[in-house]
């Protein structure tokens, strides 16, 4: 994995999709933040970074149309649905942990070359 793409897309799923799992329950706490991230700390304001959004967006889209069906899925059972444990991420994904983090590198250098892209 690419760290500063791992860094991106968490940043991504705090501003285009609330960062929360689908309960939702943090209600603007830190401690119920810190319950709904699973104790994995987000640097950046409490909404979200503003600052990347328009990054976000690229890799929204990029998630969405551009991206080959396995490495989507992945990115956003890694990135956004933080109500599963890891083994259960794994078989929605149908892959075992091997796979799913193969696929999640792949899916890395992906997004950043399309990103790249977009900035040339």
């Amino acid at each position: 994995m690419i760290a500063e793409m791992d860094e991106m897309l968490k940043l991504w799923a705090l501003d285009m999709h609330g960062g929360l799992g689908a309960s939702g329950s943090g209600g603007g706490s830190m401690l119920g933040q810190l319950m709904d991230c699973k104790g994995e700390l987000i640097r950046g304001s409490p909404g979200g970074s503003r600052m990347l959004l328009p990054w976000s967006a690229d890799i929204e889209v990029i998630v969405n149309k551009h991206l080959e069906w396995p490495l989507a899925q992945v990115v956003r059972e890694h990135y956004l649905n933080r109500d599963s444990l890891d083994h259960q991420k794994w078989a929605h994904c149908g892959c075992g942990r091997t796979q799913f983090y193969t696929r999640l590198g792949r899916a890395h250098v992906a997004i950043a070359g399309m990103l790249l892209e977009r900035v040339a």
